[in-house]
């Protein structure tokens, strides 16, 4: 895991490194649906890999109790390993499939993982990462 860093320049995706690293962030990341925040914390990881976007994965705790239903299937990435998935649980009672997932043994390097949930922004409402 690498160091947090304050970004005071635009980040390009180009100059991510390949494999990727896992960066801890204080920038406060909140997801919501259905008018509701069900994520909030400071203290996420940041996935960096060439030509992607950063993914954010949240600790278990920042999590509204209640709202990831695990679902069956993997995939797998070559660097992190074996990817489990979970549908999310709006509290209206809505369910969005397949919406969230995490490594819950990930490959070596990649241990700091474990216990964080990362979302697909484009299937939640909104989803903010900002100081």
């Amino acid at each position: 895991m690498s160091d947090d860093v304050e970004r005071a320049r635009p980040e390009s995706v180009w100059d991510y490194p390949r494999p990727p690293i896992v960066v801890p962030s204080r920038e406060r990341v909140a997801v919501e649906l259905d008018g509701e925040i069900v994520a909030d914390t400071r203290e996420s990881l940041r996935v960096l890999e060439t030509s992607h976007p950063p993914v954010y994965y949240l600790p278990g705790e920042a999590i509204a109790p209640g709202l990831l239903q695990p679902v069956p299937g993997t995939t797998w990435c070559e660097f992190k390993g074996s990817a489990s998935y979970f549908d999310v649980l709006c509290p209206s009672g809505r369910v969005v499939p397949r919406a969230a997932w995490h490594y819950p043994e990930p490959t070596a390097g990649y241990e700091a993982l474990v216990g964080h949930v990362a979302f697909y922004p484009g299937r939640m409402d909104r989803c903010t990462a900002g100081w």
